[in-house]
């Protein structure tokens, strides 16, 4: 699956951005889908995933309440809303594929998109 990720830009803090991530391929619905970032230094992080089905997403500490991962499989897309964006948010972010369990590594995941830039000014 080749995975194509969008929607990032300059926002200041307080402010919401929605991610899409698109992704080829006649097996998406397949796929465990999730959400990473890597800030300036810092290692790739987990942000969100969610299963093939998309009924159970989890999303790590730091964003629970703010983001919302979703996805259309009708369209091969996922969707990361981030509300009350912080500083601290600040990164690229990347959407992954992976098949089987959803997990919170980075490395197991084995499809990745290239990448978008989130700037929240503060």
């Amino acid at each position: 699956v080749q995975l194509q990720a969008s929607g990032g830009g300059l926002v200041q803090a307080g402010g919401s951005l929605r991610l899409s991530c698109a992704a080829s391929g006649r097996t998406f619905s397949s796929y465990v889908m999730g959400w990473f970032r890597q800030a300036p230094g810092k290692e790739r992080e987990f942000v969100t995933a969610t299963t093939w089905t998309g009924t159970t997403t989890y999303y790590a500490d730091s964003v629970k309440g703010r983001f919302t991962m979703s996805r259309d499989n009708a369209k091969n897309t996922v969707y990361l809303q981030m509300n009350s964006l912080k500083a601290e948010d600040t990164a690229v972010y990347y959407c992954a594929a992976r098949i089987g369990a959803v997990l919170r590594g980075h490395l197991d995941y084995d499809y990745w998109g290239q990448g978008t830039l989130v700037t929240v000014s503060s």
